[in-house]
């Protein structure tokens, strides 16, 4: 990027008369967020004044309160790196910063900016670099692994206030996480891993929210690093072990953030391992924190921190995209790490793969028991039917034959939603097993359907209703010839069909992308295919191939 498109302090400082030591070659290298300016020895970060929700460096004085945190809170595991908050004056002479602790004569004019002012740790130390070289073993992460787990166990702050944040914060921060990708899908996310990554987060929540809420009890929250990626870690003295190893450039600007279980630093660098090409290290890593934490639950935690991560990755390098002054070359290579992690985060999202529930819905005689049963066998799912449950509720035989009329007896309007509340209780403990469920039964009455929907959301699984219709012809044939048989649990006679079918109510409160409908005299219909398709939009990984 040509020089004349930064901002003048930037400009100012590409100077070495900016400083107060000598600078040998400047570099300038830009974040969405800063300006990093490396000399010989030092190095000065600069916010830059932006808004992000989540991130707030709007004003001179936030930024200079984000200069203070980052101080702070990287001196926990850098202690020797991080220096000083420095001012950055505008003077008669251009562009100057202060040295440290100057008192006296010095630079005269109005502060501009604050920099945090680092001595430079060796390039050729920092993990990302050793790994390009292939020159980082499974003992060196062993090491980070002996920094990390005393950091967790005592050096990051945990209180009541900290705790607060909990689950609660997280669930708010993927949130945000998603709104602020959602305009980069087609861009940097495809619509289906859009589906994807949502449909996992609903998932883990309803089936791992005991995990979540014991790992508050348990004190896991804490202030962490929350950006704990190879970058960030420098190998400074690798005879001295875990005393030799500096991890920097932790999170400051939002507690929401930093507040947080501390399996996100964990998973965070084992993302960024295995988004490097290097599985076998990241699962290195873990091992030896595991061993070292005595931490049972973070195998059930640790892929849904490592999605969340690699989302927030594809997030900030999406970022990029729309920023003024970034050049060209560099947003598309952004828009390529972009893509490559919201593809990580997906195969982190394959690791619980959302149920299914998926209901039939129509009348007496259109085939809604053979859909259901090929759909089962297709999804590996359990089946209920409804009228198999009936029966069983009161002790007869499946196969028993009622002669009831419609909506008394054994199907009068009470035995039939005691017949619905079995159902859906059979189901949740299928779903919440993570195993999908298909609800044979008519679901005429839009009630139970909007009460099936709810049951969905409460257990992460993703709904869909089947409509199945046919040809009144073929209908009253195959009601006579199932009476003839008698092999079948249903009891439905034409006089059955003719009632429910002056009594339905057809689903229109379904979203059009969850509504199958199914035709079952029309040629060919009875192939479950094009339902699988459809389900597959519905949820890509619940629907196998």
């Amino acid at each position: 990027m040509p020089a004349s498109d930064l901002p003048p302090v930037i400009q100012g400082l590409l100077s070495a008369a900016a400083y107060p030591h000598p600078t040998g070659r400047i570099q300038l290298i830009q974040t969405h967020i800063s300006y990093v300016l490396l000399t010989r020895d030092y190095v000065y970060k600069i916010k830059k004044p932006v808004d992000f929700g989540f991130l707030d460096y709007s004003t001179l004085g936030k930024r200079r309160y984000y200069c203070g945190r980052e101080l702070k809170l990287n001196r926990r595991l850098c202690s020797d790196t991080y220096v000083a908050v420095v001012p950055v004056r505008k003077t008669r002479d251009g562009y100057r910063i202060d040295a440290v602790g100057q008192k006296g004569e010095g630079p005269k004019g109005r502060i501009v900016e604050y920099a945090v002012l680092m001595r430079r740790l060796p390039e050729e130390r920092m993990m990302h670099r050793l790994l390009e070289r292939n020159a980082v073993t499974k003992p060196m992460l062993g090491d980070v692994a002996g920094k990390l787990v005393p950091f967790h166990q005592a050096g990051a702050a945990t209180s009541a206030r900290i705790a607060a944040y909990g689950d609660w914060a997280i669930r708010f921060n993927v949130r945000e996480n998603v709104r602020q990708w959602t305009p980069f899908i087609g861009r940097t996310i495809t619509a289906e891993q859009d589906r994807i990554l949502r449909n996992y987060i609903e998932a883990f929540y309803a089936r791992r929210a005991d995990v979540m809420e014991r790992r508050v009890d348990e004190r896991r929250i804490r202030e962490c690093h929350s950006d704990l990626r190879s970058d960030a870690v420098c190998f400074v003295d690798p005879k001295a072990g875990p005393d030799g190893i500096c991890i920097f450039d932790c999170v400051e600007f939002n507690r929401r953030i930093t507040h947080v279980d501390v399996a996100r630093d964990v998973s965070f660098l084992m993302m960024d391992l295995e988004y490097r090409g290097r599985p076998d290290l990241a699962a290195a890593f873990t091992d030896h924190y595991m061993e070292k934490a005595a931490d049972a639950d973070l195998p059930d935690v640790l892929p849904f921190y490592a999605h969340y991560n690699a989302c927030v990755r594809g997030k900030v390098e999406s970022f990029l995209l729309d920023a003024p002054t970034v050049p060209e070359s560099q947003k598309r290579a952004a828009a390529k790490r972009a893509s490559r992690y919201f593809e990580l985060a997906c195969r982190y999202a394959e690791s619980l793969p959302p149920a299914m529930l998926i209901v039939t819905c129509g009348l007496a005689g259109t085939g809604k028991s053979n859909i259901a049963r090929k759909l089962g066998r297709r999804l590996d799912a359990t089946v209920l039917n409804s009228d198999v449950v009936r029966k069983e509720m009161v002790g007869m035989d499946a196969r028993e034959r009622v002669l009831d009329e419609y909506r008394d007896g054994l199907y009068s309007a009470e035995m039939t939603d005691r017949t619905y509340q079995a159902l859906f209780d059979g189901a949740r403990e299928q779903l919440m097993a993570g195993r999908s469920v298909v609800l044979d039964a008519s679901f005429t009455r839009r009630e139970h359907r909007r009460a099936a929907a709810r049951l969905a959301r409460e257990t992460g699984a993703q709904y869909a209703c089947v409509e199945v219709s046919a040809a009144e012809d073929a209908i009253r044939e195959r009601l006579a010839g199932r009476l003839e048989r008698g092999r079948d649990a249903s009891d439905a006679r034409w006089e059955i069909y003719v009632q429910q079918r002056r009594r339905f109510q057809r689903p229109s409160e379904v979203s059009c992308e969850r509504l199958i409908s199914v035709d079952t005299s029309k040629r060919g219909a009875w192939s479950v295919a094009p339902i699988l398709d459809a389900l597959r939009r519905v949820s890509p990984l619940s629907v196998p191939r």
